[in-house]
């Protein structure tokens, strides 16, 4: 399940509570908290797993890139060397070189940027989604320890004035 949406569930367990009266506090079912909760912890690493793919894939593209310049500047090499037999051919050769050179650093820089730019917008996805659930839970934990509080505290009042007789 996307984190997103379980924060949604979060969210809406939390909004849709039961008020306590004459408080601004609300009752919430712990056991469905813990339940979002694990499903947070079983969704985020799979979302982790998906940033480290596409970073896989960028670096596997960037090689290939890379190889694929290395193979256009061999075949330049080779076709100038081929040619070198006439000084004018050898010219429009290394032309032709170093245009398919430039060629090929072109769309390798292309290819990178953008295998970049998808990595970075993933990881900052990644990176939004972690800041939201980090929100989620520290929401969660006030209510709760507030929770905590409402329940002590009418227990320390009674023994107070109780001491006070």
């Amino acid at each position: 399940m996307d984190v997103l949406v379980l924060i949604d569930k979060l969210d809406d367990l939390v909004h849709n509570a039961r008020a306590v009266p004459l408080t601004d506090q609300v009752r919430v079912d712990k056991e469905e908290i813990y339940d979002i909760l694990d499903q947070m912890r079983a969704t985020i690493p799979e979302e982790i797993k998906q940033a480290r793919w596409i970073v896989k894939e960028r670096q596997e593209m960037l090689a290939e890139a890379k190889r694929e310049a290395e193979r256009l500047i061999s075949e330049a090499r080779e076709q100038a060397a081929r040619e070198a037999s006439q000084e004018e051919v050898v010219k429009l050769a290394e032309r032709q070189a170093q245009e398919i050179l430039a060629e090929a650093r072109r769309h390798e820089r292309t290819v990178r940027l953008g295998a970049e730019d998808y990595a970075d917008s993933i990881l900052e996805n990644l990176h939004t989604n972690l800041g939201k659930i980090m929100v989620a839970l520290e929401r969660g934990r006030e209510q709760l320890a507030a929770r905590s509080d409402e329940r002590t505290s009418p227990a320390t009042a009674e023994q107070q004035d109780g001491a006070s007789l």
